[in-house]
């Protein structure tokens, strides 16, 4: 009788293990939050183990995995929502074996998870094609961007590091940036104020025109007449980009990514020398 040799046996373990990846692709690729918990240590008589995993969705609710019942799931889904909201990773420890100052039911054992926030890539929309759309991808990948490039003339020898590549997207229909994203219109004047508006009935934040001052009085009036609110308009960066005295493409590029760095993080922009020259002098 032939023997088993088991190496194509699903286990327990294995399963869940296929679960929580499967799990982790599937809300990467609909770009949503979720919060990986994993047990680190446990002591005592606990019904998850070391290295027992969980995603807990945006929802604060498991999707997949287990750390265990309902003495400790409460508490896990609280923290991972906690660490969704301020973007940190926590250490949760689970005293499961006081009713009272613990979890509530007294389980035996304590255990520590740790939890870590996972939010998607922001998507950097580049609308147009040219050096500066071409640096744009490629900066923006280095700095965590997912590039999504929407222009009829890009190809994949100009942007090797883009994520997607919009080539039949005329009438910017594909064109849905969230609010965590940046759109960059780069197109040299041809049909900026047509994209603008589109990017403006979407909840993204910033929305940044390469062009010049002139170009850009007359699409911020043009917008004007369409409707949008000086509220909405103060999502459009125009003309885009920090003063670096900036001639090239390439540096054109720089100043509208440094830009968004700066937004992202809440910043001066200022020289870190001047910040450094008045925290010294101050008592």
């Amino acid at each position: 009788m032939a023997m088993d040799s088991g190496c194509d046996l699903a286990t327990p373990a294995s399963i869940a293990s296929r679960d929580v990846l499967d799990t982790m692709t599937m809300l990467r690729g609909r770009r949503e939050p979720f919060a990986v918990a994993t047990v680190i240590e446990t002591r005592g008589s606990v019904s998850a183990k070391t290295g027992s995993k969980a995603i807990i969705g945006g929802d604060g609710r498991v999707a997949a995995g287990w750390v265990g019942g309902g003495c400790a799931e409460g508490t896990v889904c609280h923290a991972a929502l906690d660490a969704l909201e301020t973007g940190e990773s926590t250490i949760v420890d689970l005293d499961l074996d006081d009713e009272v100052l613990g979890t509530g039911m007294p389980c035996g054992g304590t255990m520590r998870v740790f939890v870590e926030p996972v939010h998607p890539k922001p998507c950097l929309w580049i609308l147009g094609h040219g050096k500066v759309s071409e640096t744009l991808c490629a900066i923006g990948t280095t700095i965590g961007f997912e590039v999504v490039v929407d222009d009829p003339m890009a190809d994949r020898g100009h942007y090797p590091q883009a994520a997607r590549l919009l080539t039949d997207d005329f009438d910017y229909s594909r064109l849905a940036p969230q609010a965590e994203d940046c759109v960059v219109v780069a197109t040299q004047h041809k049909g900026d104020h047509e994209s603008m508006a589109r990017c403006l009935r979407s909840p993204v934040a910033y929305i940044a025109l390469i062009a010049s001052r002139k170009r850009s009085k007359l699409v911020l009036d043009y917008l004007r007449e369409q409707g949008f609110s000086e509220t909405e308009l103060a999502r459009v960066y125009a003309p885009a980009g920090l003063d670096l005295g900036a001639r090239t493409p390439e540096e054109i590029a720089l100043s509208v990514l440094s830009e968004m760095v700066m937004l992202r993080h809440k910043a001066s922009g200022a020289p870190r020398r001047e910040e450094m020259a008045r925290e010294e002098q101050s008592p």
